[in-house]
């Protein structure tokens, strides 16, 4: 897609299209200081293997089978979670300057994978909101995302699979409140929702 990637593929972002910590601070906010050197080292540790896990992308898998681009594909994510939502939103929710939305959102209406409606409040802004071919296409990446993560995953025990995917929620909410812009999460299924304390 034209313009910037809220994520760039290759680029070394981070997972879940946030960019990575450097310098000890997100966004221009200072990072709070780790209470011992075993945090510091094991922070060292994170850095490491995130920068290996930058090598990788799903998304790209999935570009090179013609669907979707790892940007039109975080989009597309967030308006379905969010439902529409104007340029100035998306700029909001990526940090990304109007402009390069613009293009963005361009490249992805001409693909039919959007479409610009009125504000259903009522506002002055028009949104963008996923069509029926934005829909069935992002489907179709995540469920290859989700067989690619599968085989990865293969060798882990189930107990393990949702402690890495617990942990990694917590590391993705903890940078985006140091970015202070929190993304939508679809609600967790009931059979696993912690047990609640006696």
């Amino acid at each position: 897609m034209a313009g910037e990637a809220p994520a760039p593929a290759g680029s070394g972002a981070m997972p879940g299209g946030c960019e990575p910590v450097t310098g000890g601070a997100v966004d221009g906010h200072d990072a709070a200081p780790g209470d011992s050197a075993a945090i510091d080292a094991g922070a060292a540790a994170v850095e490491f293997e995130t920068m290996l896990l930058g090598r990788y992308s799903l998304a790209g898998v999935s570009r090179r089978g013609g669907l979707l681009d790892r940007s039109a594909y975080i989009v597309l994510h967030r308006v379905r979670m969010q439902g529409p939502m104007s340029v100035g939103e998306l700029s909001d929710a990526f940090g990304l300057d109007t402009s390069t939305l613009h293009r963005q959102t361009a490249a992805m209406m001409g693909a039919g994978l959007i479409e610009r409606i009125p504000d259903p409040d009522g506002g002055l802004a028009r949104k963008f909101r996923i069509t029926a071919e934005g829909e069935a296409r992002l489907e179709q990446v995540r469920e290859r995302n989700v067989r690619a993560l599968g085989r990865a995953l293969a060798d882990w025990s189930p107990e393990d699979v949702a402690a890495f995917a617990e942990y990694l929620r917590r590391f993705n909410t903890g940078l985006e409140r140091l970015d202070r812009r929190p993304w939508p999460r679809p609600d967790p299924p009931a059979d696993s929702a912690p047990d609640a304390a006696p």
